[in-house]
Parts: C-alpha cells; sequence; structure tokens
C-alpha cells in the first residue's frame, strides 16, 4: 500500500501557503466580498488562496486533477487533489476565527474516489489536524510537532456530545423532528459547524456530529482525519466516505443511533 508521506509533506506546505494569504486579508476593513449564484459569499481571500494552491500542484504535481469550490474541476487521472479555500467563509468575513482551509487528496478505487490524505488548517484558531491512509491522525504546529489524535470511546447517546451547525437544514429536509428526537436524548449538544465539529469528533472532545447539505470539498479532508482517528464517517444514508451530499461522524460506537435518529427511525 502507497505510504501517502510524501503527498502529506506536500499538503503541509499547500495549508502553510494559504494560511498566510488568508491570515493576510483576515479583518481587512477592505475585503472584497461577492454573493455567488447559490447565495452564498465568496471573498477575495477564497479566490487567492484556491488560486495558491492550484499554482503550486499545477508544477509539483502537473499529472494529478483538481477539484475546488471556486473554480471547478482540471484534469483527469486516478489522483484528484480536493480544496476549500476557506471553509467558514461566512465566519470569515465577520471576523469569526473559526474557518479552515481544507486540502485532501482522492485517489480512485473501489467505490469511486476515496481520501487518503487530509489536512484541515485553521490559521487563526492557531490549530491544524491532518491525517495519511494507514498512519493515523494528529494534530499539532507542524509534521515535527505533532500529538496523535483518538475518537472518544463514550458509548451511550446519555453521555454523549452532540455538535451541528443550524436547525434551517434539517428542517428543510423534512428530518427536523428525528434531530430534535436526538437532542433529547444526548448529554449535551453545540452548534460549532463547519469543519470543526469533524475535528473535535477526531480529537475526542466531542462524540457524534452531522449536517444536512454539504459538497465534497467541505468533507474529504474532515473524512480522512475521522477515519484515520478511529471514528466513523458517512452520509446520512449511511454510505461510508464523503459522497452523500450530507454527513454524519461519530466515534463509532454512537454511529447507528445517530443515523437511525436522524432518518426518523425511532
Amino acid at each position: 500500500m502507497p505510504d501517502y508521506l510524501d503527498d502529506l509533506r506536500f499538503a503541509h506546505v499547500l495549508a502553510d501557503a494559504a494560511d498566510a494569504t488568508t491570515m493576510d486579508r483576515f479583518k481587512a476593513l477592505d475585503l472584497k466580498v461577492e454573493t455567488k449564484p447559490d447565495m452564498t459569499p465568496v471573498s477575495e481571500a477564497d479566490k487567492a488562496a484556491e488560486e495558491l494552491i492550484r499554482g503550486h500542484l499545477q508544477r509539483a504535481r502537473p499529472r494529478d486533477a483538481i477539484l475546488g469550490e471556486e473554480y471547478g474541476i482540471e484534469g483527469t487521472g486516478p489522483r484528484r487533489w480536493v480544496v476549500d479555500p476557506i471553509d467558514g467563509t461566512k465566519n470569515y468575513v465577520r471576523g469569526v476565527p473559526v474557518w479552515a482551509t481544507l486540502i485532501s487528496l482522492m485517489e480512485a478505487g473501489e467505490g469511486g474516489y476515496q481520501p487518503v490524505v487530509g489536512v484541515v488548517s485553521a490559521p487563526a484558531l492557531g490549530r491544524r489536524w491532518w491525517a495519511a491512509k494507514g498512519h493515523g491522525a494528529y494534530t499539532g504546529r507542524s509534521l515535527s510537532s505533532a500529538t496523535r489524535i483518538h475518537v472518544s470511546r463514550v458509548g451511550s447517546l446519555a453521555d454523549a456530545s452532540f455538535a451541528y451547525s443550524s436547525l434551517s437544514g434539517w428542517e428543510e429536509q423534512g428530518r427536523l423532528d428525528g434531530f430534535l428526537d436526538l437532542t433529547r436524548q444526548v448529554w449535551r449538544t453545540r452548534a460549532y459547524g463547519d469543519f470543526w465539529p469533524y475535528m473535535m469528533v477526531a480529537e475526542g472532545a466531542v462524540d457524534l456530529c452531522a449536517e444536512p447539505e454539504l459538497s465534497l470539498w467541505d468533507m474529504a479532508a474532515n473524512a480522512i482525519v475521522v477515519t484515520e482517528a478511529g471514528g466513523t464517517f458517512t452520509g446520512l444514508d449511511g454510505r461510508p466516505g464523503p459522497h452523500s451530499g450530507n454527513a454524519a461522524a461519530s466515534n463509532g460506537l454512537l454511529h447507528d443511533e445517530l443515523l437511525g435518529y436522524l432518518n426518523g427511525r425511532y
């Protein structure tokens, strides 16, 4: 099995470059923000960070394809880099420090492309998480200054902490009743949103999280970090990986119950 460590090291280089770009414009009074056709915001920093990452990839990995939130798909082949230059743009443009650059390498295999490397870099929080297939998940300032992370061993919903993004998406999908039933069963709920709850699942601070509507670039890096930390990452349909247009992540012990409530089976 490939060890992917060279790709992981390169993903850190990409994240370093993106962090410098995004932090330079964070809280800038003249930050330019536009509204995309789907009515979500995009800032000049989103575009600049993705352009920078694409430039590095085109020079260093010219045979690999690239899929990014702002500029779509480019190239073909069995290896594909998936990039969200700023996950949490609404936080970014308001000066909230909870946002991150998500970088993942996906490789063609059974069931389609699967993430084999992931880096989640949140420079305004001073945090970074990463994983490579078969090598575990870590957090730290750099590859040389890292701590391995693992999901929790909480086995009862009554003792579990559940993180989510917002209520509106669940209501739009007709899943709100099951969602609310789940919140009544767990010990604690918090609406952290975006990449952060998945990283907290991976490091054992939160036990389960879910979001009703997502794109591949929102999930690919998160998925490999969660699974390499010993957790479970699926769609709400139970399909493993980041391909369902939504996500449920847990320590594994609570996953069936998580999906059961969110699909109205309880």
